[in-house]
């Protein structure tokens, strides 16, 4: 699907501290970097883009939907679509839409985690009887 690029990495960042790694264009007269001299690092150009098909699909293959309330899964397709839970969506609400999601055949790329699940389960349950 994807292919592996390089990591680009900001000129002399390994060298110097002070220097974070993310990519800065090399611009000086005698850089090395700048002039693709063999062995230092490859600079940014369009052919390393992913193809269009592929941009914006997880790493799975599927399309990322982030859903905020269980009606939101109405109307995706289980073969295209993958669900992300949003953050600010709370434990009960969030084992409400894994529920509707597994009926509907659809992945959950964050889960909640089982013991903090069963905690909330426990506690929700004597509620709604």
């Amino acid at each position: 699907m994807k292919i592996k690029r390089p990591e680009f990495v900001r000129q002399e960042s390994w060298r110097y501290a002070r220097l974070k790694p993310n990519w800065r264009r090399p611009r000086g007269k005698d850089s090395k970097m700048r002039l693709q001299v063999k062995g230092w690092p490859p600079l940014v150009k369009v052919g390393y883009r992913t193809p269009r098909k592929y941009r914006d699909l997880h790493p799975s293959g599927y399309k990322e939907v982030l859903v905020h309330r269980p009606e939101d899964l109405e109307g995706l397709d289980p073969e295209i679509h993958a669900v992300r839970i949003a953050g600010s969506v709370g434990m009960k609400k969030r084992l409400m839409i894994v529920e509707r999601a597994e009926s509907l055949g659809l992945k959950v790329l964050n889960p909640p985690r089982v013991p903090e699940a069963e905690e909330v389960v426990e506690v929700v349950k004597p509620e709604v009887e």
